[in-house]
């Protein structure tokens, strides 16, 4: 019934076009790995994993607006950085004001790739980053800890933050404490991935993504 009424909603809407819908959590992020979506209907139950735990363990850029019945996954949804929070029974109209919100981040973004510097919270400014200068990015418990190839700067903005800014094939996740700059990496070994004289683990919920992106024909 869920299913049924977001599909109706969405063909009200000539702006968005409906690829695919999944009562199953895995089923949808089999799909997610060999398609880019710009916007995802996401329900907190979704059989096999939450959809809190398909955001907190997948590699996605996309809008998200969750669509439940149960509050209480609001705050955790907003950490996650989700575009908004639809509770049911919702409206035509409240549906509508969620997908236009969609709509106008996604109107904002600039393609990741031509990306030269970003700016970065740390301490009381905003500290200019350009991102060629940038080795590896490490967390440190609530920090993040950046590693240029001269300086070192502290910042509390998130993993799921840098990913939103920048293209994976400039800076990649390759653990949940760890994203790589892809041309700094001198050499990819049996332990992980090794920058100047690091080793930088790699693990297996990253694992695809990343070595499709260092040798497409391998995946």
């Amino acid at each position: 019934m869920a299913l049924e009424r977001i599909k109706k909603y969405v063909q009200k809407l000539d702006f968005i076009n409906l690829l695919s819908t999944f009562g199953s959590g895995m089923d949808a992020l089999v799909f997610l790995q060999s398609n880019t979506v710009d916007l995802i209907f996401l329900d907190i139950n979704i059989g096999d994993i939450s959809g809190i735990q398909l955001l907190e363990t997948s590699h996605i850029k996309s809008e998200v607006i969750i669509i439940t019945a149960y509050d209480e996954y609001a705050l955790k949804g907003f950490e996650l950085h989700v575009t908004d929070y639809l509770l049911k029974p919702y409206s035509f109209e409240r549906f509508v004001e969620a997908v236009n919100r969609a709509k106008h981040n996604l109107a904002k973004k600039e393609p990741a790739l031509e990306k030269k510097f970003i700016f970065v919270k740390t301490e009381y400014r905003l500290e200019k980053l350009f991102l060629p200068d940038v080795l590896y990015i490490e967390g440190m418990r609530d920090y993040r800890k950046i590693h240029a190839v001269n300086k070192k700067i502290m910042t509390l903005q998130t993993f799921k933050e840098f990913e939103k800014e920048i293209s994976p094939a400039t800076i990649c996740r390759v653990h949940k404490s760890f994203m790589v700059a892809m041309d700094k990496i001198d050499a990819v070994e049996k332990d992980g991935i090794r920058i100047r004289d690091i080793i930088i683990p790699i693990s297996e919920t990253y694992k695809k993504a990343f070595f499709q992106l260092i040798h497409p024909s391998a995946g």
